[in-house]
């Protein structure tokens, strides 16, 4: 008995020194990057010709909720040098209609070059007899998930950079030349990809594709969301970017460049993790033809995106996570504790395997040891008590530590009592919210291992509150 749980509390002890050393580091990056871009010009990108090249691709099925507003949202960034790719697929509703009502679409002849290999289109490709809507192009293609929607638009574009968006989220305008200038600054390391921090928009008001107030929502699933992106954004991926370990950027928004993901092949059409696997990827494929590369992380609000507001949804949410995260690992399994690629399979990737994808089961685990000490009677209760209130302490400190760190900050829910709505939060999640991450992330393994059928999974739009 004395091994299990000595294995228990190393564990613990382990986790919870990895959250403080990347919280600390997180804080050191976050302060450099607000100092250093605080006298950043960023009209200079935005308004120069020599800017780089970049498509904006957003996969679009049954969205037609949103998808008007949504792609106003994309059309009026500040960038010059861009254009909308709108993969429309194979949606059974009024989406196709909808933007061809309000955008002046018309049916064109188009050459597509196949690099990769994707689902046939369904009716064609679109582009606006408006000139307003010049940069925008929609292509409507059978089904074939999102992955495929995404590579027909990699094999669509002509620039030099392609920001894969959810056509659900909302963009705000400066999003891009934020995004590109890690790419414009680096010289002898060559960005293949670069993230930002995803925030939650539901009951935010937003008119004509612009974020016009930011609102807090009502139901505890929402605002626990809110509160588990503050600490993933602010405290876990920035501290990662400064140790160039980042494994995954949110499928939400990311920028890449696009002859490096054409390179390796797209996005993988066989996972529903998609996001995560073409990121480790590429960075293996750097690490074997060794060269110098990053991939770099921006901490500014740039998208805001709709959250699951039932647990219906969460719970289908967070099982398709657990499952990505276990095809990618398993999938990409050649370069753990590999030397040959260095801190991608030293550092990152057990990281990963063993705080990401073991931790909940190793957490379960726990708990039925627990229940089977109590029923032996074996319990030493001074012990037990003083762990879990060390580990609930530990919980509610850090996410407090994420909120005063969003206030010191970028400062987002300005209005009166949010931030102390959000620190009851911290005290109410570990019983309210992440009972049911551990039930997702248990029953995404349990379907990963015994349905083997590939799901990814929808989400019931609701539409984000407008003026």
């Amino acid at each position: 008995m004395s091994i299990i749980h000595y294995f228990f509390l190393v564990f613990s002890v382990f986790a919870i020194a990895s959250y403080i050393l990347l919280a600390m580091i997180s804080a050191v990056e976050t302060i450099e990057y607000i100092k250093k871009n605080s006298f950043v010009n960023y009209k200079e990108i935005l308004s120069s010709t020599f800017s780089p090249s970049i498509s904006i691709i957003a996969p679009a099925y049954n969205e037609s909720l949103n998808i008007v507003e949504n792609v106003r949202s994309l059309l009026s960034s500040h960038y010059v040098n861009y254009d909308v790719i709108i993969v429309n697929d194979g949606s059974k509703d009024d989406s196709l209609s909808k933007l061809i009502q309000a955008y002046d679409l018309v049916q064109i002849d188009h050459l597509i070059n196949e690099h990769i290999k994707t689902k046939p289109l369904r009716k064609g490709v679109y582009k606006s007899t408006n000139p307003a809507f010049d940069k925008l192009t929609v292509i409507d293609k059978e089904n074939g998930g999102k992955a495929d929607a995404l590579n027909m638009g990699l094999n669509m574009s002509k620039n030099r950079y392609v920001a894969c968006i959810d056509v659900d989220c909302l963009l705000l305008e400066d999003a891009l030349q934020k995004m590109i200038k890690p790419f414009l600054e680096s010289t002898d390391t060559k960005v293949i990809a670069s993230g930002g921090v995803i925030r939650i928009a539901n009951s935010c008001i937003v008119n004509d594709g612009k974020l016009l107030d930011i609102n807090f929502p009502k139901t505890w699933l929402e605002q626990g969301q809110i509160l588990e992106y503050l600490r993933a954004f602010l405290l876990g991926r920035m501290a990662w970017s400064r140790l160039n370990g980042l494994l995954v950027i949110s499928g939400a928004f990311g920028l890449f460049d696009k002859k490096i993901a054409i390179d390796v092949g797209g996005y993988d059409t066989n996972t529903v993790g998609e996001d995560m696997e073409i990121i480790v990827r590429m960075r293996r494929h750097m690490e074997e033809l060794k060269e110098k590369y990053k991939v770099a992380y921006i901490p500014d609000p740039l998208c805001w995106t709709e959250a699951p507001d039932n647990y219906k949804t969460f719970i289908s949410q967070r099982n398709r996570w657990t499952r990505g995260t276990i095809e990618t690992l398993r999938k990409h399994r050649k370069i753990a504790f590999n030397p040959k690629y260095r801190s991608l399979g030293l550092v990152s990737y057990p990281y990963w395997l063993v705080f990401e994808r073991l931790a909940p089961i190793i957490e379960v685990a726990g708990i039925l040891y627990f229940g089977i000490l109590i029923a032996l009677n074996e319990v030493r209760w001074d012990y037990a008590l003083a762990f879990i209130i060390l580990a609930y302490t530990f919980s509610v400190m850090f996410s407090i530590v994420a909120i005063f760190s969003e206030e010191l900050t970028y400062h987002q829910y300005k209005k009166k009592s949010i931030g102390f709505k959000l620190i009851i939060i911290a005290f109410l999640e570990p019983f309210v919210i992440h009972p049911i991450i551990l039930y997702s992330a248990i029953k995404g393994n349990i379907n990963y291992y015994f349905y083997k059928k590939i799901e990814w999974g929808h989400m019931t739009r609701k539409g984000m509150t407008k003026a």
